[in-house]
Parts: structure tokens; C-alpha cells; sequence
């Protein structure tokens, strides 16, 4: 039993159905984990036990009666803690939002719950999941389980501490700015970042929003590739409103074999520099891959100036996320966006000028983000994937005396502003393409360190494909030591 809590849902749901473990059984392990380990971590921070039980002894009869609800009956989950489940609190971790009970579940979660799922409780993230730490005043602070002095990244961190930490068995994240890639990369799990608009986001947005916000999309975060792929397959899909005019299919992989791939492998960026640490296992991977007679070429990019794709993304995801500001607020940001010379590109001025953006300069800045996705799709007619940093640093120490753009980290032995590694969100975020994030190994320190999978506009299954491969042949999900 001491491996339960740690295998793959895939293999969870196999057992329940086999009745080599009652649902209510797994469900009550997975409690006493959390009572036993959760005070170190904080990850699990909202918690409806009763109805969980409730639905775990439902599961257990229908099944005594052959009556499987689907391929995750039984299973328990936690989901992040801005998606709404009914009768629960979605904050978004901002305290004028703390008595804020959904009335009804977030499509995902209805998805989710129809294919069998027992959702317990609700994982932390940052204040807006404006953030690579997961801290607000509502919740406190979750911590990294390989290291409780480091962050375990986010938005999306109590998911993917959870769940290396074996405090749950799957969960759904949302990602904007490297909101599931991140933490799956800082903690040492999977997580996919959908094709923008495939997975509906209603029920995972503020208060106001009904709709779709630009770039941000939700997805799947695991402790298997084959995980990620059964839950994509849950939450994607059209809303009813949609359906009535079209249909998803995904193009399934071309290639079935390692060898059968051509990559492109990228450590590193002007814009944002990557520590030698996580280059060192992206070319430890590329020289594996090598090995098994794949196709590697570390010059190969779309025909794209990073410079303006890190500026481009800039300022499109600060606009996606400006009508967070009050009034009051906007018009002291059009003030001092006037106030900024021309020539200050800092990443503040620049999104203090993309929080005030004009609707022209909008359509300008979209029609250079579809110039390159159209690049993108070139570059993808010769390669399969790209492979590139989630991050240009491991984990990395608790730092919450700032504000965010004004915090640095340490990239070979040099301070760098924390706001540069936005770079690896937006790379293939600003252009609507999957890429899923897989354990690529662990720095001498012994931290978790991810390769980010970027497939073309729809080729999430080729993504995931390759990260399922990489997983039986390179390197699988590790639990961190203090909490196997």
C-alpha cells in the first residue's frame, strides 16, 4: 500500500474497477495523507470531506452492481482553487472575493464528475494567479515538497505539490502565463497546456467574466502523460452552445517511436537566460535522444524575432488581464503611461502600457501575434515539436517582500528579474499552441527540473505522445523523498 498514493490515476481507477481497492478506501488514504503531510506543504486548502464521502460510498455501490460512471469512477481529485465547484469558495485567493460561494460547477468539473470523479477539496494559488509562488492572505503560503523553503511555482502550485506530494491522485489547473507548466516543471509532475479554446473555461474565471479571455486557457495536471491524456479527453470538447455548430478531433501523433520524431531542442533565449543547471538536462535529454536515432536539431526556431514575441505577449496577456483594474485604478495607469520615456522597455513600463492599451494598438499587436503563428505553422510543416525550457531556473526560494516585477532570481550566480522567464510562457502561449510539461531530471541539488513540449496549433496528442515516451524511456515521475 505505501505506493498508493503515488500511482498514476490511471492505474487508481484500473484498481477500483477490479475492486483491488474501494473508492472510499482510496478516498480515506488520500485524507489521512493530507492530515499527515499537508501542514508542511498547505496545498490542500479547501476541503469538502462529507459530500466526498458520500459520493465515494455511491461509487462503491454502483460498482457492486457493475454500474461503472466512467473511466475515472471512484477516483479522487482535487481541482485549483479558482475553478467553481457548487457549495464551495472560488476566491482567487483576493480577500474581497473570501465569502464567494459558486453556485454551480465550472463546465470542467461537470465533465470531470460525469466521467466518475470524486472532487475533496481545492489546491492553493496566488492572489489574481498572478504569480510563480502560490501565497495570499486568505490561505497562506504553499511550499515546494522538495524543498518547503522553495515555492512549487504557479498559479497553479498547491495542484502540483499535491500531487507530488501523493496528497491527491489528479487535478485541473489553468494557464495563462506558464500557470500549469511551471509548477508541473518546479515540482517535479506533468501538466498540459491545451491549444487555446479547445478545454471551456467557463466557471474558471473572476466574478464578471462569461467571456473567453485571451492566451488563458485550463488543462490537466497528473503524475503520468497517460493521465494528462485521459483527462484531456474529459475536458475537452465545446460547450452545448458551440456544439451545435462543430466538433473537436485532435490529429492523433505520426510517429509512434522516439526515432520516429524530428525536434527542435532550445536552452536558451537572449531575453530571458537559462541556468546551467536546467540546460544541462534539456541537453542531457537531447543527447539521449540522439542516441535512440531521433531527429535533433539545436538551431532550428520558427522564423520569429524573440525579442518581439516576448514584447507582442507582453502586451497581449497584460490587456487579457487589465479589467482587474478599477477606475480609479485604470486612470492612474493611463497617467503614468504617459509619463514613461519611449524607450523604457522594462517589463513594468511595458505592462503598465498594455494595462491601458488602446483598441487600435490592440489590432496591431494581434496581427503580429498571427504573423507568428503563422510562422509557427511553417516551422511545423519540417518539425514535429520543440523542445525548450518551462522556466529558466529550478525552484526557487520564497520571496514575498516585493512586488512581483520587482523580485529577482539567481540565473548563473546573476540576479535576473523574475517577470523575464514569461519569456518561455509566451514563446508558444502568444501563438494558441499546446506544450506539455514533463520531468526531465533533477539539478545537482536534487531539484526537479521540466522540458516544455511544444506541439503545432492542435497537436496536443503529439505532445503528449512524446511526453508518454519520455516517460518509459528517459525520466518518470520521482516522489520527493520527505513525503514517499
Amino acid at each position: 500500500m505505501l505506493d498508493v498514493p503515488f500511482r498514476s490515476a490511471r492505474q487508481l481507477a484500473a484498481a477500483i474497477r477490479a475492486k483491488k481497492i474501494g473508492c472510499l478506501e482510496l478516498l480515506n488514504l488520500y485524507l489521512a495523507r493530507i492530515e499527515k503531510h499537508d501542514g508542511a506543504l498547505n496545498a490542500v486548502v479547501v476541503r469538502d470531506v462529507e459530500r466526498a464521502r458520500t459520493r465515494a460510498r455511491a461509487a462503491d455501490r454502483a460498482l457492486a452492481k457493475r454500474d461503472v460512471w466512467g473511466p475515472l469512477h471512484g477516483l479522487p481529485m482535487t481541482v485549483k482553487e479558482s475553478y467553481d465547484v457548487a457549495g464551495l469558495p472560488t476566491t482567487w485567493s483576493v480577500p474581497a472575493y473570501r465569502n464567494n460561494v459558486a453556485k454551480r460547477n465550472a463546465v470542467v468539473v461537470d465533465r470531470l464528475l460525469a466521467a466518475g470523479a470524486v472532487i475533496f477539496g481545492k489546491t492553493n494559488v496566488p492572489l489574481f494567479l498572478s504569480d510563480w509562488q502560490s501565497f495570499n492572505d486568505i490561505y497562506g503560503t504553499t511550499n515546494n515538497p522538495w524543498d518547503v523553503a522553495r515555492a512549487p511555482g504557479g498559479s497553479s502550485g498547491g495542484s502540483a505539490a499535491a500531487l507530488a506530494a501523493g496528497l491527491t491522485a489528479l487535478e485541473a489547473g489553468s494557464d495563462i502565463g506558464s500557470s500549469i507548466r511551471n509548477p508541473a516543471h518546479f515540482c517535479g509532475v506533468f501538466g498540459h497546456k491545451p491549444t487555446w479554446g479547445i478545454v471551456p473555461r467557463t466557471g474558471q474565471a473572476l466574478p464578471w467574466q462569461i467571456a473567453p479571455v485571451d492566451i488563458d486557457v485550463v488543462g490537466p495536471l497528473a503524475r503520468s502523460a497517460e493521465d494528462l491524456a485521459i483527462a484531456l479527453s474529459i475536458m475537452a470538447g465545446p460547450e452545448p452552445i458551440e456544439a451545435a455548430g462543430w466538433q473537436l478531433r485532435l490529429r492523433p501523433p505520426k510517429a509512434k517511436r522516439l526515432r520516429d520524431f524530428k525536434v527542435a531542442l532550445m536552452l536558451d533565449a537572449p531575453e530571458s537566460p537559462v541556468d546551467r543547471a536546467v540546460q544541462d538536462r534539456l541537453q542531457a535529454l537531447g543527447d539521449f535522444l540522439g542516441r535512440q536515432k531521433a531527429k535533433v536539431n539545436d538551431r532550428a526556431r520558427p522564423a520569429i524575432d524573440t525579442a518581439e514575441a516576448f514584447a507582442v505577449y507582453t502586451r497581449l496577456l497584460r490587456s487579457a488581464t487589465s479589467d482587474r483594474q478599477s477606475d480609479a485604478d485604470f486612470d492612474k495607469n493611463v497617467a503614468l503611461a504617459r509619463s514613461l520615456a519611449p524607450d523604457d522597455q522594462r517589463y513594468q513600463s511595458r505592462a503598465t502600457r498594455a494595462a491601458v492599451l488602446s483598441h487600435r494598438d490592440w489590432l496591431a499587436a494581434n496581427e503580429a501575434r498571427h504573423r507568428m503563428r503563422l510562422a509557427w505553422a511553417e516551422f511545423f510543416t519540417e518539425y514535429d515539436l520543440l523542445l525548450c525550457p518551462a522556466a529558466g531556473t529550478a525552484a526557487f526560494p520564497h520571496d514575498q517582500k516585493r512586488e512581483r516585477h520587482e523580485r529577482t532570481v539567481s540565473v548563473n550566480g546573476k540576479p535576473v528579474p523574475v517577470t523575464d522567464h514569461l519569456f518561455w510562457a509566451g514563446y508558444s502561449g502568444l501563438a494558441y499552441l499546446p506544450s506539455t510539461a514533463a520531468p526531465c531530471g533533477f539539478t545537482v541539488d536534487r531539484l526537479p527540473v521540466g522540458v516544455q513540449i511544444v506541439g503545432p496549433q492542435y497537436g496536443d496528442l503529439s505532445c503528449l505522445a512524446f511526453a508518454r515516451l519520455l516517460e518509459q524511456e528517459f525520466q518518470g515521475f520521482v516522489p520527493p523523498p520527505a513525503f514517499a
